[in-house]
């Protein structure tokens, strides 16, 4: 299946993913400033991104934990999510994720 991720400077990258898989894993292998700090704990919002408006109905929606986190990231918009709650199924082939304008990845620093 693909996910295609839109980076801050508008550039879209197509990944290719397999059902079962965390949508935080996919972006971080390619090469997305997705942190995942809290190694999908719902303890950080450093995995935020935007789901494509057409593909947020098709996800589980959002717990409260996860709702509690994402009001502590920026730039969050209607369809934001943590890519860490999001499991891949072949419903969400040719999924569009952007990334949030403030997004940084710490990690290699």
């Amino acid at each position: 299946m693909k996910v295609t991720f839109i980076t801050r400077k508008n550039e879209k990258v197509e990944v290719q993913a397999a059902a079962g898989d965390r949508l935080l894993e996919v972006g971080q292998a390619a090469g997305m400033p997705l942190e995942g700090t809290c190694e999908g704990q719902m303890a950080c919002s450093t995995c935020h991104v935007i789901i494509a408006r057409e593909w947020f109905d098709k996800l589980e929606p959002a717990v409260e934990d996860e709702e509690d986190m994402l009001d502590l990231a920026a730039d969050v918009q209607a369809t934001s999510r943590l890519s860490c709650q999001i499991i891949l199924s072949e419903e969400l082939d040719g999924m569009e994720v952007r990334m949030p304008s403030d997004s940084n990845d710490a990690q290699g620093f």
